[in-house]
């Protein structure tokens, strides 16, 4: 079987052969499964939004190949990458339009990844019962609240309705960059369960970068560590069940010489 994802010798370089030279990636292969959740941690600059970037579209890799679902996407535009990859940020202001409403918001997402090109008022009544199911499911009260602005949604509700967006169709694989870093915890943990359920109902495909190590530990089915643009530890299966925190920093520390320096995972690694 064919994995979902499959990245073979990528490599990145900003600004090369000037002093701002920047190696982002460095010959990174990884192959995900379907249904495969794998969490990613890192220093800062490791490269961690950068390899979501690359997979994302968002510039072309100056080596390797990017291969999604089968098909070779290395040279693919962003755009055509977006209608298949779903996307959260960690700041709840991107992946919504605050001046458009709620059910807009949920009809741009719906029409980008279903591949129609109707326009909002064709929206049919089915569409629109179907909105009004997924956002009861996510148990918030937003069903009743479809023709209200987003911008005045809180923090948390903007990115479970992102979250939302991005799953409303299926889609190959599902990005998450520390989505719930900006919220407070109560809210964070909310989202995060509301993330684990739909992944899991829907089977997804997904990364997620995240700065808690327990996270990284316990949820989805593998960790991946990154170092100056390289994944250097890929844990999973037995393994990874029964290993702690420290005995995954001691692991990291093994494969790249040094301890992992950055203060908000060492903060969080008891969380």
């Amino acid at each position: 079987m064919l994995p979902v994802l499959d990245l073979k010798h990528v490599s990145k370089t900003f600004n090369p052969g000037t002093v701002n030279e920047k190696v982002a990636l460095q010959n990174v292969d990884l192959h995900l499964e379907e249904g495969d959740f794998a969490t990613i941690v890192g220093s800062n600059g490791a490269g961690k939004s950068t390899l979501f970037n690359a997979i994302a579209g968002e510039f072309i890799a100056d080596t390797g190949t990017i291969t999604l679902a089968g098909q070779d996407i290395t040279m693919m535009p962003d755009y055509r990458r977006s209608k298949v990859i779903g996307r959260m940020f960690q700041d709840p202001l991107k992946g919504t339009a605050p001046h458009m409403t709620i059910e807009e918001n949920l009809a741009l997402a719906f029409l980008r990844a279903s591949h129609q090109t109707s326009p909002f008022s064709r929206i049919s009544k089915a569409d629109r019962a179907l909105f009004a199911e997924k956002l009861s499911a996510l148990g918030l009260g937003l069903e009743d609240r479809m023709k209200q602005p987003v911008g005045l949604l809180s923090g948390g509700q903007r990115q479970a309705l992102t979250l939302l967006m991005a799953t409303l169709v299926t889609p190959k694989l599902l990005l998450l960059d520390e989505h719930t870093a900006a919220l407070d915890p109560a809210t964070a943990e909310k989202v995060l369960d509301l993330t684990k359920k739909i992944v899991a109902e829907h089977h997804i495909t997904c990364l997620m970068i995240t700065h808690n190590m327990h996270d990284a530990l316990t949820l989805g089915n593998r960790t991946l560590m990154m170092d100056h643009g390289r994944i250097v530890l890929d844990v999973g299966g037995e393994e990874r069940t029964h290993m702690t925190v420290p005995e995954l920093l001691e692991r990291f520390a093994q494969n790249v010489g040094h301890q992992l320096d950055n203060d908000r995972i060492l903060l969080s690694k008891d969380a």
